[in-house]
């Protein structure tokens, strides 16, 4: 009883949260470009992007460091996945990541995510068509994650994660922490089970030190008397950068199943987001999922992006999957997403687990 009475109480926080998200009064003023590291925006985990990143209350698997760590706790075997999703202009981004489900300590999972940018030529303003030179860009997070279920409803997970950005010669670090949330309940059940019931999901990613680019490319002759000959206009300078914030993320969601057929289930679930670097919207996404006795499940899904948010160039995803359940109690998933971002293209993800 006094657990259905928490539960109650969550979910209604949780609907005011989101209808506080979608109301007029909430909305922010755009503050588009005021972030760094904004890789850390990219969705991983090509299940969640199948469903428009409506994915905060539905992800328990490895996946879940990105979306809601507290997922991680309603992992039933250990898992090693990968993901590889080639993005704009030749952008390569992936994730690597392993967890491992402790029953007596709850699950520890260790993730990395890395955006490599490609090589490209170095100009100045004497050679602007380049000096036959190359720079490169790259970005990283490591997270280190631990969740664990409090209660068969209900999980807490945290995230640790370390920053760190680099642009040919300049260096900027950040530490950061993910904290997350994920119940189920006994709401709109079909077959009156919990775990047929609405799941309800609430996340805060990156929240934590600005980052300060610097290195050896801000160093820079100065005259520092341009007006005045015979003066030595060569005067070591070194231009100092401000530090800038890491895109905050916070995310409140909710999934129920209206469909529960024997080995066939349809979930819908939607997300509100709240960023610090841009105004308020929803994704929304459903999953249609086909459990085959003896051999696995197999997975349809489609969703939306960025819905009411001002000027979004995203558009429809979808995509599949399938959980092929292996001899010894080992598993092998793979997932598929196709992603519309309007005048930037369509582009796909693909993630492959091993359950162990």
């Amino acid at each position: 009883m006094k657990g259905r009475k928490v539960s109650s109480l969550l979910m209604l926080i949780s609907g005011l949260l989101v209808l506080s998200f979608c109301s007029p009064s909430f909305a922010q003023k755009s503050r588009v470009g005021t972030a760094t590291a904004n890789f850390l925006e990219i969705g991983m985990g090509s299940a969640g992007c199948a469903m428009g990143d409506a994915y905060v209350s539905l992800a328990t698997d490895l996946s879940a460091i990105y979306w809601n760590p507290a997922g991680l706790g309603y992992m039933e075997k250990s898992e090693a996945q990968f993901t590889i999703q080639p993005w704009v202009v030749d952008i390569n981004t992936s994730f690597a990541g392993v967890g491992l489900v402790l029953p007596s300590v709850g699950t520890l999972a260790l993730g990395i995510t890395q955006i490599g940018y490609g090589d490209m030529d170095v100009t100045n303003m004497a050679m602007q068509e380049g000096t036959g030179e190359k720079f490169s860009a790259n970005d990283i997070a490591a997270s280190f994650s631990y969740s664990r279920r409090l209660a068969q409803w209900f999980s807490f997970g945290a995230s640790f994660k370390y920053v760190n950005s680099k642009i040919w010669h300049l260096n900027a670090n950040a530490m950061a922490v993910d904290l997350g949330v994920l119940l189920n309940t006994h709401f709109f059940s079909p077959t009156g089970e919990r775990a047929d019931g609405m799941s309800i999901g609430m996340s805060i990613s990156n929240y934590g030190t600005k980052m300060k680019y610097d290195g050896m490319d801000l160093l820079n002759p100065i005259d520092i008397e341009p007006g005045e000959a015979g003066n030595y206009q060569w005067a070591a300078g070194q231009f100092k950068l401000e530090g800038w914030e890491l895109p905050l993320i916070f995310r409140v969601g909710f999934a129920v199943n209206p469909i529960v057929l024997g080995n066939h289930r349809l979930t819908i679930a939607a997300d509100a987001l709240h960023p610090n670097n841009n105004t308020e919207s929803v994704n929304a996404g459903a999953q249609y999922s086909m459990k085959i006795p003896g051999y696995g499940t197999f997975f349809l899904r489609g969703g939306m992006k960025a819905m009411f948010m001002e000027d979004s160039e995203y558009g429809p995803t979808f995509g599949g999957g399938v959980l092929i359940n292996l001899m010894n109690n080992f598993g092998l998933r793979m997932d598929y997403c196709y992603k519309d971002i309007g005048v930037l293209g369509n582009f796909h993800s693909y993630s492959f687990g091993f359950l162990f």
